[in-house]
């Protein structure tokens, strides 16, 4: 897991969280390879844990 941790300060537009869709404000984690945002370490390790089964149902699915 590489991660930047942006402290005291907002994204430029309102962006809420990518796994747990709360508006982030105060601080964020960015994914250091995507540049997605989240509103925390724990939104971030549960989305990394749960990516690869999405994608894999993806997959399944087409």
């Amino acid at each position: 897991m590489r991660f930047i941790l942006v402290n005291g300060r907002t994204p430029f537009r309102k962006t809420s969280c990518l796994w747990c869709c709360e508006e982030i404000d105060g601080g964020y984690l960015r994914d250091a390879r995507t540049l997605l945002r989240y509103c925390g370490y724990e939104c971030y390790a549960i989305h990394q844990e749960a990516a690869p089964l999405i994608q894999e149902r993806t997959r399944a699915a087409s």
